[in-house]
């Protein structure tokens, strides 16, 4: 099935394709996995600098692993989500106690990594290594949604269906399934975008099921969470705090941070409980020095 697709879609991302450093032939797999934490939630421009500061100090896991996960909860800045850092801190460690610092190419034991769910594992085992991988993003499950079945925007979860779809598109070799893929995926990032998508630029409209339908609407998005004022707006002004002090920071010294004491606490509370922050026997904060 996936024929009268991939010579369009690969052919198309070989002339359009943005020139990304984790998808250069020389990217090592620990850049890969790095950027695939990175970009959960996140925006490539945000991502680029960030990435590129961190493979620059940090070029392998066993670099990381030395350092204290403090460390890279204050290299992460405002990237936003700073359990990432925590999570890639943790990935490090593992990698290097376990496997000799080098990321596993199988998506299964990828998969055992600390806070690695099955999208993940399936891109570092694909894009890192070539393996013969189905990767879900959301921007994968919406152009094969809307090109294979019609569906205007997937649903919340993965299904089996779509995962068995996915896997039947899959060419045969792992290299040029993972450049399918990716080309999928920088389609759907590029030219077939949630709410506006650009059909005329598509190179495979005259097969898309959805538009060839009329391009149905899709139940209405109910509106974004706002930032300003909520809890993870407080998290991180509290963290940007700590990542500016040279050491330990005295407990009263947030109080000026945030207006709402109650939501402070709560806040300071949360970033403790994930291992973000470290509380001192004198009641001092600090980022954390040491892995749990």
């Amino acid at each position: 099935m996936s024929s009268q697709y991939a010579a369009p879609i690969v052919g198309w991302y070989q002339r359009n394709a943005r020139d990304l450093p984790w998808r250069r032939p020389d990217a090592s797999p620990w850049s890969i996995l790095v950027s695939e934490i990175m970009l959960q939630q996140t925006q490539v421009a945000r991502v680029l600098p960030a990435h590129a500061a961190w493979l620059e100090r940090w070029p392998t896991p066993s670099a990381l692993a030395e350092a204290a996960p403090g460390d890279a909860v204050r290299q992460w800045g405002r990237l936003g989500y700073p359990r990432r850092a925590i999570r890639l801190h943790a990935i490090a460690k593992q990698l290097t106690e376990q496997h000799d610092g080098r990321v596993p190419s199988s998506a299964k034991t990828l998969a055992e990594l600390p806070g690695i769910g099955s999208y993940t594992a399936a891109a570092v085992a694909s894009f890192a290594f070539g393996q013969r991988e189905p990767v879900l993003d959301t921007n994968v499950r919406r152009v094969l949604g809307r090109l294979v079945t019609g569906q205007a925007l997937p649903g919340q979860a993965t299904s089996v269906a779509e995962r068995r779809m996915a896997e039947s598109l899959l060419p045969p070799d792992g290299r040029q399934a993972a450049r399918w893929s990716v080309a999928v995926m920088e389609l759907g990032a590029l030219v077939c975008s949630v709410a506006r998508p650009a059909c005329e630029r598509c190179p495979v409209a005259e097969l898309c099921r959805w538009r060839l339908s009329g391009s149905p609407p899709s139940p209405p998005h109910r509106p974004g969470v706002r930032y300003e004022g909520t809890d993870r707006h407080c998290r991180g002004t509290l963290l940007a705090v700590l990542r500016a002090a040279p050491g330990a920071v005295a407990a009263q010294e947030l109080a000026g941070a945030w207006p709402d004491p109650v939501q402070r606490d709560r806040s300071l509370a949360g970033l403790i409980a994930d291992g973000l922050v470290t509380q001192l026997p004198d009641g001092s904060l600090t980022l954390p020095t040491a892995s749990a």
